[in-house]
């Protein structure tokens, strides 16, 4: 029963890491596209806010405290994502470490004749290396969501200048296409983005 109480722990762990990592994923927004005319008024002004905005000052922050670079970026719903997450994975591996030290003593304990407990020496030996195992992947885990926490922090301040229109539309409309190279044309349906 034990066995299986950590099993769901370690299972809703690993979920928790899955949607936080898509969360991240789907922080990323795509860019608009410019007409003629604005290029040269947002190209000035780019410039001027890019001088200002720097990725590399974003992940250099990130770096040194996590989430700092997301408050640069003004990305502020992220940081209580980050350390969730590291809380979520600190818990993980205090848990993990803990149970991993219970069954190790235990095993050394059971090889001395000292120990007095209900589990046998294989099954000892089977906890202590799941235990050791699960600890592993948390911190792994816990280097992971570090890693991508500065990666977020510099990607998102090179799409900070990114204009993102809030009118995205799309038309579709039938239209006749010419294939020359079999001299007739194909029927089909065109899809107009505007952005």
């Amino acid at each position: 029963m034990h066995n299986s109480k950590t099993y769901f722990i370690s299972k809703r762990l690993l979920q928790l890491i899955i949607v936080i990592t898509f969360l991240f994923l789907c922080a990323f927004k795509a860019s608009a596209q410019l007409t003629d005319t604005t290029k040269v008024q947002v190209t000035d002004t780019v410039k001027a806010i890019t001088k200002k905005h720097s990725p590399r000052k974003a992940a250099l922050m990130s770096t040194f405290c996590p989430g700092l670079g997301q408050v640069y970026n003004k990305k502020y719903w992220k940081v209580p994502v980050i350390y969730v997450g590291f809380a979520a994975l600190a818990y993980s591996i205090n848990f993990n470490q803990t149970r991993y030290k219970t069954y190790l003593n235990d095993l050394k304990d059971s090889y001395d004749g000292t120990y007095t407990g209900a589990y046998h020496q294989d099954q000892l030996n089977t906890l202590q290396h799941y235990y050791h195992r699960y600890r592993d992947l948390s911190v792994i885990g816990a280097a992971a969501l570090y890693l991508l926490n500065v990666v977020d922090a510099n990607v998102d301040a090179h799409l900070f200048t990114f204009d993102v229109s809030e009118d995205l539309s799309f038309k579709i409309h039938p239209a006749v296409i010419n294939t020359a190279y079999v001299n007739h044309y194909s029927y089909g349906l065109s899809l107009t983005i505007k952005l």
